[in-house]
């Protein structure tokens, strides 16, 4: 569990839950360092949200597991909407934030700690960018295999991420040729997030093209149904379990 000096994302969300205002700066280890659209995305409602996100809830159905669940925005549709929904996030001050805000069924827990003691679930959700919570490929593979064990036969999982390539920005198309160099996939990228005087363990975070998406998902049991695509290169990619696997 976080502690609370480090439980950036947590104070950020609940400042603004609270009319304190709020920011999100995201750090890199180049030393990048840029300024999110902050936590006012994490309390948008439906109406609000991105057209791509709305067109993804179509293809939620039984019960549901939202990874990197925030503010708890896309639980909440669900929840009203009469789904069964558990949403997790390592952060304790954005779980307490989602009780507040009447999510019923909400837990501090990291993705690495999700099994199949949840219970069957038939859509796992990881929205917000949350494809990229698995790291890197081989990190990647490990749990979508462990999502695999865990949902039903007729599993979903419905995932956003950005393709990397789509920027010409030299500052990223440098850490494109680092990560290259040292072994890694382009999109690979080590990240913290600081508000006021906290600032969040160092994470691995991955974003993929749709090709290398189709490349991780190889030997995990899970393939793509359909992409829906965004702007600025976001796509939500909508997986289903492979028959047989």
């Amino acid at each position: 569990m976080l502690k609370d000096w480090q439980d950036a994302f947590g104070h950020e969300i609940s400042d603004y839950f609270k009319g304190n205002g709020g920011y999100e700066i995201v750090e890199r280890d180049d030393g990048f360092f840029s300024l999110s659209p902050g936590p006012r995305l994490y309390f948008l409602e439906y109406k609000d949200w991105p057209k791509w996100e709305r067109e993804a809830m179509k293809y939620v159905r039984g019960r549901v597991l939202d990874i990197g669940c925030g503010a708890g925005r896309h639980s909440l549709y669900l929840q009203e909407k009469g789904f069964d929904v558990v949403g997790i996030d390592n952060s304790p001050l954005a779980v307490e934030v989602c009780r507040a805000r009447g999510l019923q069924k909400v837990r501090n827990l990291s993705l690495t700690k999700v099994t199949r003691r949840l219970g069957g679930v038939e859509t796992i959700l990881m929205l917000g960018n949350n494809f990229a919570l698995l790291g890197n490929a081989k990190r990647a593979k490990w749990i979508l295999r462990r999502f695999h064990k865990m949902t039903t036969e007729g599993g979903r999982i419905i995932a956003q991420t950005r393709d990397p390539y789509d920027t010409k920005l030299p500052e990223h198309l440098r850490y494109h040729q680092r990560n290259r160099e040292r072994g890694k996939m382009a999109g690979e990228a080590r990240i913290r997030i600081r508000y006021k005087r906290y600032v969040t363990p160092w994470i691995d975070f991955l974003m993929v093209s749709k090709e290398e998406m189709r490349a991780v998902l190889k030997g995990t049991g899970w393939g793509i149904r359909g992409f829906i695509d965004g702007e600025q290169g976001i796509y939500i990619a909508v997986m289903e379990k492979r028959r047989g696997q």
